[in-house]
């Protein structure tokens, strides 16, 4: 040192304003203070790129994740890779996985959970859910907590299960150390500023010890990592209409290319598509505004023209609270206002109604391009069952689509990816995807062991890739199909397939329901109950049961009708069926892709 007075050397890297104040504050520290400040400093070099190097013990972290179509679960595991960076000993774990119990003697806990259909928990974390919010629940006062919620704003119940969850961890005694950050569908900056404040926080209050260094091996070549945030131009190589002549429905299969993209996946997993907004959807929007498409806007990934933002990169139908809240900011229309605060008849305006109707019902005096776009969320991805099994088609993933088309209101509406996957993507024709992973809806892992599937409709998308599967990794265990649609001689998606694999014994039973093909509808839980001896004996033999399509009705009435079967051939009582099925969940042979 230059002065001895001095604390730090001449040569620390700071602006002298910064070594003045420096020289003036460390010194004064007590080893209390500055063993804070060295786990905060970790935590926050850590969450920069770079390698905690603070010393003492390695902390214990829990990132508990409840996951719905695989969101959660992927940002538990890449908070895990960073905390590891940051010096922690860091796990994920489900909430499937996890008594709430075992919460008391977890000291630091990050909660990552979706909410899914009426604010409800996702699928694996329902039993979680419920046991945390009762009675049953441990007192938590020597845990540490921070809570990310993931959630859709054109739902009313918006991040309702994080919300419930960290309000609850409070009023179990557990100290919040960060505030919970509620996140829409475009989570990625919300994410990182979460999880980079939450570590940081974390690192403040404990000691990390040292994480292992750089690898000093030579540097690779580095190669285009495709994923959420790059996805990958995928080329479209076939398109086929699967309903017949005359259907009342409209459901494609689609092959895209990935051909050197570095994507992997397994069947069970969701391919996720970003679409375009239609053209007459972008005219009618520029025509109520009478703004020019060529204007210019800024949005968060940088500026555009406004015709190119309402096309590729913002959500320009959905409607939602927060949509309507941010518009009349700018229209200041008194109607509008009243509707915002009348939660029935804002629910019933905005049912079959899309952001083209707010801008003609409720017509802004004045609006720039920058404000109307800055009312609209980014355009969400949509997620899509895969149809394939990549062992069966390498190189490939396959879509099975229903194309949405109905007329509301007096306008005419249609899917926004669903229309533009079949009526604006040409065979050679490039779309942007990534895989979503769905670890919790896989074909058994005992090759073994039967397999029973439950798909109307869409829903018989991943049990193509099911069958696929176990034909190409020559499993041995029995296999049961109970697909519904309306028409046999027109819904019956990929009939000649299911026919073939029936005949080659890798299908051993197969069973439907055309709800339109008699006077009384029958449906897939119709073709369960009168099959309930044998469905309950193949359950009894380790039988997966699957079940894939509609939340809002099927997957219930499914779920209603497994219960009866199981107490109705098991001779049990309610409660013991319904024990039964909660042992089947536990053991991952009941699982469900709902939507």
């Amino acid at each position: 040192m230059s002065n001895p007075d001095e604390f730090l050397p001449n040569t620390a890297p700071f602006a002298p304003d910064q070594v003045q104040w420096l020289n003036g504050f460390l010194p004064n520290l007590q080893p209390d203070q500055l063993t804070w400040m060295e786990g905060f400093i970790g935590g926050l070099r850590a969450s920069k790129g770079g390698v905690a190097t603070t010393s003492a013990v390695t902390p214990e972290l829990t990132v508990l994740f409840g996951s719905e179509s695989g969101n959660s679960e992927g940002l538990a595991d890449q908070t895990v890779k960073t905390a590891t960076k940051s010096g922690f000993k860091a796990k994920a774990v489900s909430m499937a996985d996890i008594n709430p119990a075992k919460l008391k003697g977890i000291e630091n806990l990050l909660v990552i959970v979706s909410t899914w259909g009426e604010g409800d928990p996702p699928e694996n974390s329902v039993d979680f859910v419920s046991i945390l919010m009762s009675d049953k629940a441990p007192q938590l006062s020597g845990t540490r907590f921070s809570v990310l919620s993931l959630g859709d704003t054109s739902y009313e119940h918006f991040c309702k299960t994080g919300i419930d969850v960290d309000a609850r961890l409070e009023a179990l005694g557990a100290q919040r150390i960060y505030d919970r950050k509620d996140c829409d569908v475009d989570f990625d900056d919300d994410y990182a500023a979460w999880s980079t404040g939450a570590l940081a926080a974390l690192s403040a209050l404990v000691t990390v010890a040292p994480a292992a260094s750089p690898s000093s091996a030579a540097p690779v070549t580095a190669t285009v990592k495709y994923s959420r945030k790059n996805p990958f131009p995928s080329e479209l190589n076939e398109r086929v209409l699967l309903n017949g002549r005359g259907s009342a429905k409209e459901t494609i299969h689609l092959e895209f290319n990935l051909e050197g993209s570095g994507l992997t996946y397994e069947a069970g997993d969701a391919l996720a598509v970003i679409p375009h907004n239609a053209q007459d959807v972008v005219d009618a929007i520029l025509g109520a505004t009478q703004l020019d498409g060529s204007s210019t806007v800024t949005l968060k990934d940088g500026e555009c023209s406004l015709g190119d933002a309402l096309t590729r990169k913002l959500d320009a139908t959905a409607i939602s609270l927060p949509v309507l809240k941010r518009y009349n900011e700018i229209a200041q229309d008194d109607k509008l206002a009243a509707l915002i605060t009348n939660k029935e008849a804002l629910k019933e305006y905005t049912w079959g109604r899309e952001i083209i109707d707010v801008l003609t019902d409720f017509p802004a005096k004045s609006i720039t391009a920058d404000q109307l776009a800055g009312t609209m969320r980014k355009l969400p991805p949509r997620l899509y069952s895969i149809a394939s099994s990549p062992k069966a088609h390498p190189g490939e993933v396959h879509l099975t689509v229903g194309v949405v088309r109905y007329d509301s209101n007096g306008r005419e509406r249609k899917g926004v990816c669903s229309t533009y996957l079949a009526d604006r993507i040409k065979e050679g024709n490039a779309i942007d995807v990534f895989v979503t992973a769905n670890k919790h809806f896989k074909v058994p892992a005992n090759p073994d062991a039967p397999l029973i599937m439950v798909g109307p409709g869409t829903g018989i998308a991943p049990f193509r890739a099911f069958i696929e599967e176990r034909q190409a990794t020559g499993a041995k265990g029995k296999n049961w199909l109970i697909f519904g649609d309306q028409h046999y001689l027109t819904d019956f998606l990929y009939q000649t397939e299911w026919q073939n694999y029936l005949g080659d014994g890798v299908l051993t039973k197969l069973d439907v329901a055309f709800s339109r093909d008699q006077a009384e509808k029958v449906y897939v839980q119709d073709r369960m109950r009168e099959n309930g001896n044998e469905l309950y004996t193949w359950l009894e033999e380790g039988a997966s049961f699957c079940v894939c399509g509609d939340a809002s009705r099927m997957a219930h009435d499914v779920d209603q009708a497994l219960h009866d079967i199981i107490a109705q051939e098991g001779n049990m009582s309610e409660a013991a069926a319904a024990d039964y099925v909660k042992q089947l969940k536990a053991d991952k042979r009941y699982v469900r892709d709902v939507y």
